[in-house]
């Protein structure tokens, strides 16, 4: 019996082993970060998540980015359709330009769907998320910003995006007010703007980060495709 037991879990770590995929890069750019490529990468074109993390995150430990976000996701099982990047700040802001020489790296070296790239944040993670499509909108697909904010200068060249951005109402590490003054500068640009605004009823500043373990903010990403 205790051999069938063994067997079981060998099978079982082999087959994590097999369909884990999940690498550290740490001297190509300026951030250091986590890439998991999917298995079918080799045959088709795959598009790219890039998850910016929290202050809580930052640091030179890049396991720490795995403690919340699309990498916990992940742990947890969930499978997630794209080339999922997840660069580590060592601290301070996340700097727009350093994100995309992580992604231009990418796009180098793996077989990437330029009109499928998504870059999703949380907090601090949230700012460098909108600072990042408020200066690069033309290298992304779409973005997802959860309890953070934004520079309101850069509500026009948001607008040209599609967005979805998250807030709790009862946050008060980062005001529901960071993200609406976004909104609104978005929406005084281009009140047409391919723009949601989700204030989440009782969200504080940790709990909203069960959005990523739902399915909802992955099937809006994904859907969008620029032409």
């Amino acid at each position: 019996m205790k051999l069938k037991h063994i067997y079981i879990a060998l099978f079982a770590l082999i087959s994590s082993l097999g369909f884990s995929q999940l690498k550290t890069i740490t001297d190509k750019t300026t951030y250091p970060f986590w890439i998991n490529v999917p298995d079918k990468e080799n045959s088709a074109k795959q598009p790219i998540l890039i998850f910016l993390h929290g202050k809580s995150l930052s640091g030179t430990d890049l396991n720490r980015v795995r403690r919340y976000g699309v990498l916990r996701a992940m742990d947890k099982g969930r499978k997630i359709p794209a080339i999922v990047v997840a660069p580590q700040l060592a601290k301070g802001s996340w700097n727009p330009d350093k994100v995309l020489e992580v992604l231009e790296y990418v796009k180098k070296n793996y077989n990437v769907d330029e009109s499928r790239i998504y870059v999703c944040g949380m907090s601090l993670g949230g700012y460098g998320t909108l600072h990042f499509a408020g200066k690069h909108a033309d290298k992304i697909t779409a973005a997802v910003a959860i309890c953070g904010g934004g520079n309101v200068s850069d509500g026009c060249k948001l607008a040209t995006i599609p967005l979805w951005i998250q807030h709790g109402d009862i946050d008060y590490i980062v005001p529901l007010s960071e993200s609406q003054k976004v909104v609104d500068a978005i929406r005084k640009c281009n009140e047409k703007a391919n723009l949601i605004f989700s204030i989440i009823k009782g969200g504080n500043h940790g709990n909203v980060e069960r959005l990523f373990h739902e399915d909802a903010m992955y099937d809006w990403l994904f859907k969008q495709k620029r032409e």
